[in-house]
Protein backbone atom coordinates (compact mmCIF):
# COMPACT_ATOMS: atom_id res chain seq x y z
CA UNK A 1 0.00 0.00 0.00
CA UNK A 2 1.14 3.54 -1.24
CA UNK A 3 -1.35 5.69 0.54
CA UNK A 4 -3.95 5.73 3.98
CA UNK A 5 -6.66 6.80 1.61
CA UNK A 6 -6.49 3.68 -1.21
CA UNK A 7 -9.88 3.31 -1.71
CA UNK A 8 -10.16 7.05 -2.93
CA UNK A 9 -8.95 8.31 -6.58
CA UNK A 10 -5.94 11.02 -6.65
CA UNK A 11 -6.38 13.90 -8.59
CA UNK A 12 -3.24 14.46 -9.85
CA UNK A 13 -1.61 17.81 -10.35
CA UNK A 14 1.99 19.27 -9.92
CA UNK A 15 3.37 21.46 -7.01
CA UNK A 16 6.25 24.04 -6.86
CA UNK A 17 6.11 25.36 -10.29
CA UNK A 18 6.50 29.04 -9.02
CA UNK A 19 7.90 29.92 -5.95
CA UNK A 20 4.36 31.31 -4.87
CA UNK A 21 2.52 28.00 -5.15
CA UNK A 22 4.13 26.34 -2.15
CA UNK A 23 3.98 28.54 0.96
CA UNK A 24 5.11 28.20 4.63
CA UNK A 25 4.34 30.48 7.46
CA UNK A 26 5.56 29.10 11.05
CA UNK A 27 3.23 28.89 13.79
CA UNK A 28 5.28 30.32 16.76
CA UNK A 29 5.12 28.15 20.58
CA UNK A 30 4.72 31.73 22.32
CA UNK A 31 4.51 35.37 21.47
CA UNK A 32 6.92 37.75 22.01
CA UNK A 33 6.70 39.93 25.74
CA UNK A 34 7.88 42.91 24.01
CA UNK A 35 10.58 43.05 26.49
CA UNK A 36 14.20 41.37 27.00
CA UNK A 37 17.71 40.87 25.50
CA UNK A 38 16.73 39.07 22.14
CA UNK A 39 15.07 40.93 18.80
CA UNK A 40 12.63 38.40 17.49
CA UNK A 41 12.48 39.07 13.17
CA UNK A 42 9.55 37.80 11.59
CA UNK A 43 11.01 37.31 7.94
CA UNK A 44 9.84 36.27 4.53
CA UNK A 45 12.37 34.75 2.52
CA UNK A 46 11.66 33.70 -1.24
CA UNK A 47 14.09 30.68 -3.29
CA UNK A 48 16.55 30.64 -0.57
CA UNK A 49 17.31 27.90 2.35
CA UNK A 50 17.24 28.92 5.92
CA UNK A 51 20.51 28.50 6.23
CA UNK A 52 21.21 31.11 3.45
CA UNK A 53 19.55 33.62 5.19
CA UNK A 54 21.55 32.93 8.76
CA UNK A 55 24.96 33.27 6.95
CA UNK A 56 23.44 36.52 5.16
CA UNK A 57 22.36 37.85 8.51
CA UNK A 58 25.37 36.61 10.47
CA UNK A 59 27.64 38.34 7.39
CA UNK A 60 25.69 41.37 7.55
CA UNK A 61 25.76 42.09 11.27
CA UNK A 62 29.46 40.41 11.75
CA UNK A 63 28.33 38.09 14.54
CA UNK A 64 28.51 34.54 14.90
CA UNK A 65 26.02 32.20 13.02
CA UNK A 66 25.31 30.38 16.84
CA UNK A 67 24.38 34.08 17.66
CA UNK A 68 20.98 33.58 15.78
CA UNK A 69 18.17 31.98 16.89
CA UNK A 70 15.58 29.79 15.04
CA UNK A 71 12.83 27.37 15.37
CA UNK A 72 13.11 24.71 12.43
CA UNK A 73 14.06 24.90 8.60
CA UNK A 74 11.76 26.01 5.88
CA UNK A 75 12.48 24.86 2.72
CA UNK A 76 14.25 26.88 -0.48
CA UNK A 77 11.89 26.62 -3.43
CA UNK A 78 8.82 28.07 -1.47
CA UNK A 79 7.82 31.20 0.14
CA UNK A 80 8.37 31.37 3.46
CA UNK A 81 7.94 33.59 7.13
CA UNK A 82 9.77 32.18 10.10
CA UNK A 83 10.95 33.96 13.04
CA UNK A 84 14.85 34.37 13.65
CA UNK A 85 15.76 35.88 17.11
CA UNK A 86 19.02 37.95 17.43
CA UNK A 87 20.88 39.66 20.11
CA UNK A 88 18.76 43.33 20.86
CA UNK A 89 22.93 45.09 20.59
CA UNK A 90 22.18 44.67 16.66
CA UNK A 91 19.04 47.57 16.52
CA UNK A 92 20.89 49.88 14.59
CA UNK A 93 22.43 47.64 12.00
CA UNK A 94 19.50 45.42 11.63
CA UNK A 95 17.32 48.55 10.44
CA UNK A 96 20.03 49.53 7.61
CA UNK A 97 20.28 45.56 6.73
CA UNK A 98 20.33 44.35 2.91
CA UNK A 99 19.36 40.99 2.39
CA UNK A 100 18.95 39.00 -0.57
CA UNK A 101 15.48 37.36 -1.15
CA UNK A 102 14.56 37.98 1.45
CA UNK A 103 12.99 41.12 4.12
CA UNK A 104 12.31 41.58 7.51
CA UNK A 105 8.16 42.28 8.21
CA UNK A 106 8.66 42.50 11.89
CA UNK A 107 10.44 43.36 14.70
CA UNK A 108 9.63 42.39 18.18
CA UNK A 109 11.10 41.40 21.68
CA UNK A 110 11.74 38.89 23.92
CA UNK A 111 13.81 37.22 26.57
CA UNK A 112 15.07 34.31 24.95
CA UNK A 113 16.75 33.69 22.34
CA UNK A 114 14.80 31.42 19.95
CA UNK A 115 15.83 27.63 19.84
CA UNK A 116 15.20 24.84 17.77
CA UNK A 117 11.64 22.99 17.89
CA UNK A 118 10.16 26.39 19.46
CA UNK A 119 7.14 26.29 17.15
CA UNK A 120 3.79 24.61 17.53
CA UNK A 121 3.37 24.24 13.82
CA UNK A 122 3.24 25.28 10.25
CA UNK A 123 0.75 26.51 8.40
CA UNK A 124 0.65 25.61 4.64
CA UNK A 125 -0.62 27.02 1.61
CA UNK A 126 -0.14 25.13 -2.05
CA UNK A 127 -1.55 25.13 -5.27
CA UNK A 128 -1.79 22.27 -7.38
CA UNK A 129 -1.65 22.47 -10.90
CA UNK A 130 -2.45 20.35 -13.76
CA UNK A 131 -5.23 18.65 -11.58
CA UNK A 132 -7.09 16.00 -12.91
CA UNK A 133 -11.07 15.95 -14.08
CA UNK A 134 -13.30 15.55 -11.01
CA UNK A 135 -10.61 17.14 -8.82
CA UNK A 136 -12.68 19.30 -6.86
CA UNK A 137 -14.78 16.79 -5.12
CA UNK A 138 -11.77 14.16 -4.69
CA UNK A 139 -10.05 16.69 -3.10
CA UNK A 140 -12.64 17.31 -0.75
CA UNK A 141 -12.92 13.51 0.17
CA UNK A 142 -9.17 12.66 1.03
CA UNK A 143 -9.40 16.17 2.95
CA UNK A 144 -12.10 14.57 4.97
CA UNK A 145 -10.70 11.25 5.57
CA UNK A 146 -6.90 12.71 6.55
CA UNK A 147 -8.75 15.28 9.03
CA UNK A 148 -10.62 12.58 10.34
CA UNK A 149 -7.89 10.13 10.33
CA UNK A 150 -4.59 11.78 9.91
CA UNK A 151 -1.46 12.17 7.99
CA UNK A 152 0.85 9.72 7.33
CA UNK A 153 4.04 11.17 9.20
CA UNK A 154 7.00 10.25 6.49
CA UNK A 155 9.48 12.60 6.09
CA UNK A 156 9.40 14.76 2.94
CA UNK A 157 11.82 14.70 0.27
CA UNK A 158 13.55 17.70 1.22
CA UNK A 159 15.31 15.38 4.15
CA UNK A 160 17.05 12.80 1.69
CA UNK A 161 19.05 16.00 -0.19
CA UNK A 162 19.69 16.80 -3.75
CA UNK A 163 20.28 13.37 -4.76
CA UNK A 164 18.16 11.48 -2.52
CA UNK A 165 21.17 10.04 -1.35
CA UNK A 166 21.17 11.23 2.25
CA UNK A 167 20.01 8.88 4.05
CA UNK A 168 22.75 6.49 2.57
CA UNK A 169 25.38 8.06 3.41
CA UNK A 170 23.85 8.03 6.95
CA UNK A 171 23.70 4.98 6.90
CA UNK A 172 27.33 4.25 5.58
CA UNK A 173 28.44 6.08 7.90
CA UNK A 174 26.96 3.89 10.59
CA UNK A 175 28.57 1.12 9.06
CA UNK A 176 32.27 2.51 8.65
CA UNK A 177 32.49 2.65 5.35
CA UNK A 178 34.71 5.80 4.75
CA UNK A 179 35.33 4.77 1.37
CA UNK A 180 32.12 3.96 0.01
CA UNK A 181 31.43 7.00 2.17
CA UNK A 182 33.64 9.28 0.34
CA UNK A 183 32.43 7.77 -3.32
CA UNK A 184 28.36 8.25 -2.44
CA UNK A 185 29.47 12.23 -0.96
CA UNK A 186 30.84 13.06 -3.95
CA UNK A 187 27.79 11.68 -6.40
CA UNK A 188 26.73 9.74 -8.71
CA UNK A 189 27.68 11.39 -12.07
CA UNK A 190 24.15 9.67 -13.71
CA UNK A 191 22.13 11.75 -11.38
CA UNK A 192 24.33 15.03 -11.49
CA UNK A 193 23.28 17.82 -13.96
CA UNK A 194 25.97 20.37 -13.40
CA UNK A 195 28.74 19.27 -15.98
CA UNK A 196 31.63 19.85 -14.18
CA UNK A 197 30.26 18.52 -10.33
CA UNK A 198 29.36 15.56 -12.71
CA UNK A 199 32.67 15.20 -14.44
CA UNK A 200 34.25 15.82 -11.18
CA UNK A 201 32.21 12.92 -9.52
CA UNK A 202 32.90 10.65 -12.77
CA UNK A 203 37.14 11.49 -12.11
CA UNK A 204 36.92 10.25 -8.29
CA UNK A 205 35.19 7.51 -9.10
CA UNK A 206 38.34 6.32 -11.55
CA UNK A 207 40.76 7.20 -8.65
CA UNK A 208 42.32 10.68 -10.25
CA UNK A 209 41.77 12.79 -7.52
CA UNK A 210 43.61 15.72 -8.55
CA UNK A 211 41.66 16.14 -11.48
CA UNK A 212 38.67 15.55 -9.64
CA UNK A 213 39.71 18.75 -7.55
CA UNK A 214 40.56 20.32 -10.86
CA UNK A 215 37.08 20.57 -12.12
CA UNK A 216 34.81 20.42 -8.56
CA UNK A 217 32.99 23.91 -8.87
CA UNK A 218 34.23 26.68 -6.45
CA UNK A 219 31.14 26.36 -3.98
CA UNK A 220 31.63 22.74 -2.73
CA UNK A 221 34.05 24.19 -0.23
CA UNK A 222 33.11 20.56 1.94
CA UNK A 223 33.48 18.07 -1.12
CA UNK A 224 36.96 20.17 -1.88
CA UNK A 225 38.73 19.61 1.88
CA UNK A 226 37.56 16.38 1.44
CA UNK A 227 39.11 16.03 -1.50
CA UNK A 228 42.29 17.82 -0.41
CA UNK A 229 42.79 15.54 2.23
CA UNK A 230 42.54 12.00 0.34
CA UNK A 231 45.08 13.59 -2.25
CA UNK A 232 47.74 14.14 0.75
CA UNK A 233 47.32 11.01 1.67
CA UNK A 234 45.00 11.32 5.26
CA UNK A 235 42.70 7.96 5.38
CA UNK A 236 39.10 8.24 4.16
CA UNK A 237 37.82 7.65 8.08
CA UNK A 238 39.94 11.13 8.90
CA UNK A 239 38.58 12.70 5.80
CA UNK A 240 34.84 12.23 6.27
CA UNK A 241 35.30 12.83 9.91
CA UNK A 242 36.93 16.51 8.99
CA UNK A 243 33.23 17.22 7.43
CA UNK A 244 31.48 19.77 9.04
CA UNK A 245 29.39 17.80 12.22
CA UNK A 246 25.96 19.27 12.01
CA UNK A 247 26.15 17.72 8.18
CA UNK A 248 27.13 14.47 9.24
CA UNK A 249 24.49 14.35 11.88
CA UNK A 250 21.91 15.75 9.36
CA UNK A 251 23.33 12.11 7.28
CA UNK A 252 22.57 10.52 9.85
CA UNK A 253 18.62 11.66 10.64
CA UNK A 254 18.29 11.17 7.38
CA UNK A 255 19.34 7.33 7.94
CA UNK A 256 16.93 7.19 10.51
CA UNK A 257 14.29 8.77 8.81
CA UNK A 258 14.48 6.01 5.81
CA UNK A 259 13.99 3.23 8.04
CA UNK A 260 11.33 4.92 9.74
CA UNK A 261 9.62 5.82 6.82
CA UNK A 262 9.86 1.73 5.53
CA UNK A 263 8.35 1.02 8.38
CA UNK A 264 5.52 3.24 8.15
CA UNK A 265 4.44 2.03 4.53
CA UNK A 266 4.30 -1.32 6.25
CA UNK A 267 1.34 -0.45 8.54
CA UNK A 268 -0.38 1.50 5.60
CA UNK A 269 -3.34 2.11 5.30
CA UNK A 270 -4.23 1.17 9.05
CA UNK A 271 -1.86 3.65 10.80
CA UNK A 272 -4.60 3.99 13.59
CA UNK A 273 -5.08 0.57 14.45
CA UNK A 274 -2.83 -0.37 17.59
CA UNK A 275 -1.01 -3.95 17.67
CA UNK A 276 -0.42 -5.81 20.79
CA UNK A 277 2.96 -4.52 21.56
CA UNK A 278 3.05 -1.73 20.13
CA UNK A 279 4.79 1.67 21.42
CA UNK A 280 1.91 4.31 21.46
CA UNK A 281 2.71 8.20 21.72
CA UNK A 282 0.22 10.41 23.18
CA UNK A 283 -0.15 13.34 21.13
CA UNK A 284 -1.03 15.82 23.89
CA UNK A 285 2.76 15.78 24.89
CA UNK A 286 4.46 12.97 22.80
CA UNK A 287 4.95 10.45 26.23
CA UNK A 288 5.08 7.08 24.65
CA UNK A 289 3.94 3.88 26.35
CA UNK A 290 3.99 -0.11 25.87
CA UNK A 291 0.47 -1.27 24.10
CA UNK A 292 -0.03 -4.64 26.83
CA UNK A 293 -3.31 -5.31 25.28
CA UNK A 294 -4.68 -3.42 22.10
CA UNK A 295 -8.49 -3.94 22.11
CA UNK A 296 -8.42 -2.19 25.47
CA UNK A 297 -6.52 1.11 23.60
CA UNK A 298 -8.43 1.10 20.00
CA UNK A 299 -10.85 3.30 21.43
CA UNK A 300 -8.31 5.93 22.10
CA UNK A 301 -6.71 5.81 19.04
CA UNK A 302 -10.06 6.09 17.18
CA UNK A 303 -10.15 9.00 19.05
CA UNK A 304 -7.29 10.65 18.26
CA UNK A 305 -5.88 10.47 21.58
CA UNK A 306 -2.78 8.57 20.79
CA UNK A 307 -1.47 6.87 17.73
CA UNK A 308 1.68 3.76 16.87
CA UNK A 309 4.89 4.70 16.53
CA UNK A 310 7.86 3.47 14.94
CA UNK A 311 11.35 3.81 15.76
CA UNK A 312 13.90 6.36 14.44
CA UNK A 313 16.67 4.32 15.58
CA UNK A 314 19.06 4.92 18.15
CA UNK A 315 21.39 3.37 20.81
CA UNK A 316 18.95 4.01 23.48
CA UNK A 317 15.55 3.66 21.52
CA UNK A 318 12.69 1.74 22.95
CA UNK A 319 11.63 -0.98 21.11
CA UNK A 320 8.45 -2.38 20.68
CA UNK A 321 7.36 -5.90 21.55
CA UNK A 322 5.07 -8.72 19.77
CA UNK A 323 5.47 -8.51 15.97
CA UNK A 324 5.77 -4.63 15.38
CA UNK A 325 9.09 -5.40 17.67
CA UNK A 326 9.96 -7.90 15.33
CA UNK A 327 9.43 -5.97 12.18
CA UNK A 328 11.69 -3.50 13.53
CA UNK A 329 14.28 -5.42 14.56
CA UNK A 330 14.25 -7.45 11.39
CA UNK A 331 14.27 -3.79 9.44
CA UNK A 332 17.48 -2.87 11.37
CA UNK A 333 19.09 -6.39 10.87
CA UNK A 334 18.06 -6.40 7.31
CA UNK A 335 20.24 -2.56 7.28
CA UNK A 336 23.26 -4.53 8.84
CA UNK A 337 23.07 -2.38 11.73
CA UNK A 338 22.42 -2.98 15.50
CA UNK A 339 21.45 -0.53 18.50
CA UNK A 340 25.00 -0.40 19.32
CA UNK A 341 25.84 0.71 15.94
CA UNK A 342 24.44 4.27 16.74
CA UNK A 343 27.23 5.00 19.31
CA UNK A 344 29.31 6.69 16.89
CA UNK A 345 31.31 9.50 19.37
CA UNK A 346 32.96 12.25 18.37
CA UNK A 347 29.62 13.92 19.17
CA UNK A 348 27.62 12.23 16.57
CA UNK A 349 25.82 9.13 18.73
CA UNK A 350 22.63 8.96 17.95
CA UNK A 351 20.21 7.74 21.05
CA UNK A 352 16.92 7.69 19.16
CA UNK A 353 13.48 8.29 19.56
CA UNK A 354 10.07 7.11 18.96
CA UNK A 355 7.83 8.80 16.39
CA UNK A 356 4.19 8.76 15.71
CA UNK A 357 3.06 7.16 12.79
CA UNK A 358 0.51 9.54 11.97
CA UNK A 359 -0.21 13.61 12.80
CA UNK A 360 -3.36 14.90 13.01
CA UNK A 361 -4.63 17.57 9.93
CA UNK A 362 -5.58 20.86 11.46
CA UNK A 363 -8.07 23.31 9.57
CA UNK A 364 -8.10 21.70 6.07
CA UNK A 365 -9.65 24.32 3.68
CA UNK A 366 -9.82 24.44 -0.37
CA UNK A 367 -9.31 28.38 -0.54
CA UNK A 368 -9.42 29.06 -4.31
CA UNK A 369 -9.96 26.09 -7.28
CA UNK A 370 -10.71 26.79 -11.39
CA UNK A 371 -10.23 24.92 -14.17
CA UNK A 372 -6.57 23.22 -13.83
CA UNK A 373 -5.88 23.76 -10.31
CA UNK A 374 -6.98 23.66 -6.73
CA UNK A 375 -5.29 25.92 -3.67
CA UNK A 376 -5.53 23.67 0.03
CA UNK A 377 -4.36 25.83 3.11
CA UNK A 378 -3.66 23.48 6.48
CA UNK A 379 -1.82 23.57 9.23
CA UNK A 380 0.68 20.37 10.37
CA UNK A 381 2.21 20.04 13.80
CA UNK A 382 6.00 20.37 13.80
CA UNK A 383 8.45 17.88 12.22
CA UNK A 384 5.56 16.86 9.93
CA UNK A 385 5.38 17.30 5.92
CA UNK A 386 3.09 18.55 3.88
CA UNK A 387 4.51 16.55 0.96
CA UNK A 388 2.61 13.42 2.97
CA UNK A 389 -0.71 15.46 2.32
CA UNK A 390 0.38 16.34 -1.58
CA UNK A 391 1.05 12.56 -1.91
CA UNK A 392 -2.42 11.34 -0.60
CA UNK A 393 -3.97 14.33 -2.79
CA UNK A 394 -1.98 13.46 -5.80
CA UNK A 395 -1.65 9.70 -5.63
CA UNK A 396 1.17 9.37 -8.46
Amino acid sequence: MNWLTEDLPGIGGIYKQTIEDFQVDEIPLYSCSGKGEHLYLWIEKSGITTRNLLVQLAKGLKIRERDLGYAGLKDARALTRQMISVPRSQLEKIEKLKLNHAKILQINRHENKLRLGHLAGNRFTITLRETGAEALPHAKLILEQLEKRGVPNLFGEQRYGVLGNSAELGKLLVQKKYPQFCREYLGNPQLIRNPDWQEAAELYRQGKIQEALDRLPSGMADERHLLQLLQNGKSHQMAVFSLPKNLLRLFLSAAQADLFDQLLRQRLPELEQLKDGDIAVKHINGACFRVEQAAAEQSRADNFEISPSAPLFGSKVMIATGNPGETELKMLEKSGLSLESWKLGRGLTMSGERRPLRVPLNQPEIIDHGKNFITFRFVLPKGSYATSVLQELIKK
